[in-house]
């Protein structure tokens, strides 16, 4: 990790509060953990526990494959570089226009949680003309585990009951969606090796069941996961040294194809992989007293780290001081302390909400403002696990680091864009919802298409696609500008071309519209 000079110096350059992830830390979490598995299994990188393009295509280019659940997901994954078909589209509550979405940007492997989700994957497949590879996420009875959360095993929205799917195996059969293997997650964050392992191989002989009985020819079994990993707090990322062996004999036993790829077998994991990359550093803006209480006041809190709290789960966490020395000394004043003199202080963030707090009575040495604090191992489930949107104030900047090198350095933000109402159900195109696309004319859509090669093999040009991740570079921003400029008869001036402009087909379109309305061109 990082020294302290090294925090010091990104501190200076991107400012407080900052997020600073380790890439040779992601490829060590990588290589540990595809070393305790099953030699040859697949390994699915979970976005949900931090979807930030950098860091996904530092484990696709360690040999990871990218499991999503959402829009958003779907659009890093493609920043990142993940070829679409190879993606694997998963979560409870899939809208229609959200599989639409996903089936026109190429993806064909799908989790499927239900029947309606069964049918919904096929529905959104035939309207492109298309078939979806679907695995049946099961919701299992578990093996006695320690599990830091029980994903299914009881009543649960994750998955389907054994005895639902066998009770009406017909209900598999559906247009446009064809089941191809299985998908486990009985838990998350085991606590111990045993337990997980149990868990494992628990699943095994449940697919191997479900298999004969069901007459599945099985093409991927996807055992989930459940690697653990210190939360904002101190400590290692756990081993794994028998697990290898124990889910390899379980495998030849039951699903003794799997050698051969008949079926593939996959994990999943998140925390594992990033937790321990990322370090959340802020600064003390106030230390004051309030009835015997010591408060040091953060400009990081629940909408920067550990969002649960601000719903009245505040997970124990524990930050340093960077340098060692609590900063420069100053405590406010209030009692006199000297500089380094351990005390119990509350650390409260900006937020205006008393649940807005990263710790209560906590050891550190004199606080005072200006003094920083380094939480460790928020790589996972940090900043956009958090309470971003709430109060509105500026996100920390996120910055990667390959040694000494800063590889890149970017910012979250949140845009309010205009909208309009959805067309009338008999003008609708069947996803259920707007198309922004309507907006704009065919000459516009056929310019981006011969620009952008990659985003002409869509079947549609959908409004918040990233260009960048069809080949915008530098070069084709340039030819895009000259061909809108000569299309629409405009002259848009350097001033407008502010960032951001060209992300998406939907806030290009906007600055052409701007432009023509303000040149009186506009239809």
């Amino acid at each position: 990790m990082p020294a302290d000079e090294d925090y010091e110096g990104l501190l200076a350059a991107y400012g407080s509060p900052l997020y600073v992830y380790d890439l040779a830390r992601v490829r060590q979490a990588y290589a540990d953990l595809a070393g305790s598995l099953p030699e040859g299994a697949r390994v699915y990188y979970s976005l949900k526990a931090n979807p930030h393009p950098g860091l996904v295509a530092e484990l696709v280019r360690a040999g990871a494959h990218a499991e999503i659940t959402s829009r958003g997901e779907l659009a890093s994954a493609l920043e990142a570089g993940c070829a679409a078909g190879e993606l694997l589209y998963s979560g409870p509550g899939k809208t229609a226009g959200e599989l639409d979405e996903a089936v026109a940007r190429g993806v064909r492997a799908f989790s499927a949680e239900s029947f309606g989700d069964l049918e919904r994957i096929g529905a959104a497949a035939v309207a492109h003309g298309a078939t979806a590879d679907c695995v049946l996420r099961v919701n299992a009875a578990g093996a006695p585990g320690d599990a830091g959360l029980r994903m299914t095993g009881s009543a649960s929205q994750f998955g389907s009951d054994p005895e639902i799917l066998l009770a009406a195996p017909e209900r598999l059969r559906v247009p446009g969606a064809r089941v191809v293997g299985l998908h486990f997650f009985p838990l998350t964050n085991a606590r111990d090796e045993e337990g997980l392992v149990a868990e494992i191989v628990q699943s095994i002989r449940t697919a191997a069941e479900l298999r004969d009985r069901l007459g599945l020819a099985l093409r991927l079994v996807d055992l989930g996961g459940g690697f653990a990993a210190p939360y904002a707090v101190p400590g290692e990322r756990p081993r794994y040294p028998g697990l290898r062996a124990a889910v390899t004999e379980a495998l030849d036993t039951s699903l003794p194809g799997w050698r051969s790829g008949t079926p593939v077998i996959a994990f999943e994991s998140g925390r594992h992989l990033v937790g321990d990359c990322g370090t959340l550093l802020t600064t003390v803006t106030d230390v004051k007293d309030s009835k015997g209480t010591r408060f040091a006041v953060l400009d990081a809190g629940v909408n920067h780290l550990g969002g649960l709290s601000g719903l009245g789960r505040l997970l124990p966490m524990k930050a340093r001081p960077l340098g060692g020395d609590g900063g420069n000394g100053d405590n406010g004043g209030n009692d006199g302390s000297a500089a380094g003199e351990p005390e119990r202080v509350t650390l409260a963030g900006p937020l205006c909400t008393p649940a807005d707090l990263l710790g209560r009575a906590v050891e550190l040495p004199g606080l005072g403002p200006g003094s920083v604090l380094a939480f460790p191992n928020v790589g996972a489930y940090g900043l956009t696990a958090s309470l971003l949107g709430f109060l509105g104030h500026r996100a920390p900047a996120e910055v990667l680091i390959d040694g000494a090198e800063v590889v890149s350095a970017s910012r979250l933000a949140l845009h309010r864009h205009r909208i309009t109402a959805a067309a009338k159900p008999e003008q609708r195109t069947g996803t259920g919802e707007s198309d922004m696309s309507e907006q704009w004319d065919a000459s516009y859509e056929n310019l981006l298409k011969e620009v952008l090669p990659r985003l002409a093999e869509q079947d549609t040009v959908l409004p918040d696609t990233s260009l960048k991740s069809v080949g915008l570079d530098s070069l084709a921003m340039v030819e895009v500008l000259i061909r809108i400029e000569h299309e629409y008869a405009l002259d848009i001036p350097d001033e407008d071309l502010v960032p951001g402009v060209f992300a998406t087909p939907a806030t290009l379109w906007t600055l052409i519209q701007r432009s023509r309305e303000r040149s009186g061109s506009a239809a």
